[in-house]
């Protein structure tokens, strides 16, 4: 039996083996997106092909730590209800016996085509190789091989190859690190998505390595989004071991870019990717998790998985900043309207929740979520503070943001053991794991202004 095969039926039983275990953990979530067995982490291949969503992940399905990864796959029509489809690509062919690192997708005469780094080492020496699968029904893909190798000046941290199509060519940023240790993104262009030239770096600056590429317009703007490593904390700015941002810009004959911004200021927040959807909307999902930090200390890490996905985001751009909201059909989780009334409250509630403060009246207040994570809000400094336990010790830690001018509204999705904030409809966003003892379901408000509560479905 061919590789490929074996791979595939080996994760099949460690998801048979640890089904139980796994979906009996008090803290897998409701409906967030989490993996069947083993280790979830960057989305790839992000797309609407079809009329129907396709979300590919990173997925190491024997073991909760990283290692040879996997694409995993799901399938939507609604962006709330997610099927399991077959393993999209296994680390099977000498170009990717290490691992199908990430990667984005692409259709293209028929097919629905997704280009992926192959990663390999022989005697701890790392190879890179960008390389394509392609499909007719997008369930089941073809390796096409290898379609581009190292260039001179880099590196074999060069991957995550991110690919679009503008004005009738083809266009593909990777993620890159320069033989000087320099972090940048570079860039191929290509008439028919086979034959690709390079054009060189697109953007540097900082860091020593630069993750998950994606480069789109948005409300007249250029737009990259990438995943920064090496940036040394700067008070408020940069506190987890790795960022996500993003940098505006203008893109002619090169990419001139203004300050990094950081896309999410919660604990867990990487890897994000977006896709341009039929109904016009830049769509993001990330991961909630960042690599190597604290990783070690899950507490599902017994239960045999590790880490989970956002919820899907729409992205706009407001006066040079980038705003995510969640995507309107999340309003479908909405099961019960538990509390519609003003503030303060305090109430037990479900552990799949979503909470909305508006009308928020007050200097200060905060709303404490299982006597684990507190949201403090200060109009007189424009801070919001995020706080909780650390894994490894418990001590108090906070991640801390800053909004505009006027405070209008706060929204959480809470999940077994995940928070998802927005301020100011997604002017500020906190993404982070929470890992609240499960006997305690209390969540307090003191803060002035109109409650809503709604329980929200099981998903998964």
């Amino acid at each position: 039996m061919e590789k490929d095969q074996v791979l595939r039926q080996k994760a099949q039983q460690e998801v048979e083996k640890h089904q139980e275990t796994v979906t009996c953990d008090p803290y897998l979530p409701s409906y967030h997106i989490a993996p069947p067995v083993g280790l979830i982490n960057d989305p790839n291949g992000w797309i609407q092909w079809n009329g129907t969503y396709h979300l590919f992940y990173q997925w190491m399905p024997f073991k909760t730590e990283h290692g040879a990864k996997f694409w995993g796959h799901l399938s939507s029509a609604n962006l709330v209800d997610w099927k399991q489809e077959p393993i999209a690509l296994t680390p099977s062919a000498w170009f990717d016996k290490d691992g199908c690192y990430s990667g984005s997708a692409i259709s293209h005469d028929g097919q629905l085509k997704l280009f992926y780094t192959g990663n390999v080492k022989n005697n701890d020496i790392r190879e890179t190789y960008q390389c394509l699968a392609t499909s007719t029904d997008g369930i089941h893909f073809d390796k096409k091989g290898v379609q581009i190798e190292l260039p001179d000046g880099f590196t074999a941290h060069f991957r995550d190859p991110k690919v679009w199509e503008q004005d009738g060519k083809f266009y593909m940023v990777i993620g890159a690190q320069t033989v000087e240790q320099k972090g940048s993104v570079v860039w191929y262009e290509s008439n028919n998505l086979q034959d690709w030239e390079f054009q060189g770096i697109l953007a540097d600056g900082f860091g020593y390595m630069w993750e998950c590429p994606d480069f789109f317009p948005l409300n007249g703007e250029d737009v990259l989004l990438f995943s920064p490593q090496g940036l040394e904390a700067d008070g408020i700015h940069y506190r987890n071991l790795f960022q996500s941002g993003y940098v505006i810009g203008n893109w002619k004959e090169r990419f001139e870019f203004g300050y990094f911004t950081e896309l999410d200021r919660g604990f867990e927040f990487y890897a994000p990717q977006t896709t341009l959807d039929e109904k016009g909307r830049r769509l993001l999902f990330g991961w909630i998790g960042v690599p190597d930090q604290k990783e070690e200390y899950h507490p599902t890490k017994k239960n045999q998985w590790i880490h989970q996905l956002t919820l899907p985001r729409e992205l706009e751009l407001k006066n040079g900043k980038i705003y995510q909201k969640p995507v309107e059909e999340l309003t479908d989780l909405r099961d019960e309207l538990l509390v519609n009334e003003y503030g303060p409250m305090t109430k037990m509630i479900p552990r799949a929740s979503e909470i909305i403060l508006d009308e928020i009246t007050g200097k200060k207040g905060y709303i404490t979520i299982f006597d684990y994570a507190t949201i403090d809000f200060n109009k007189t400094n424009r801070t919001i503070t995020l706080t909780r336990p650390a894994f490894d010790n418990s001590e108090k830690e906070e991640r801390v943001g800053i909004f505009e001018s006027k405070l209008n509204n706060i929204r959480i999705f809470i999940d077994h053991s995940s928070l998802e904030v927005f301020i100011n409809d997604g002017e500020l966003v906190f993404t982070s794991r929470m890992f609240a003892d499960t006997s305690i379901a209390t969540v307090e408000v003191q803060a002035q202004g109109k409650l809503s509560l709604w329980s929200l479905k099981q998903k998964f």
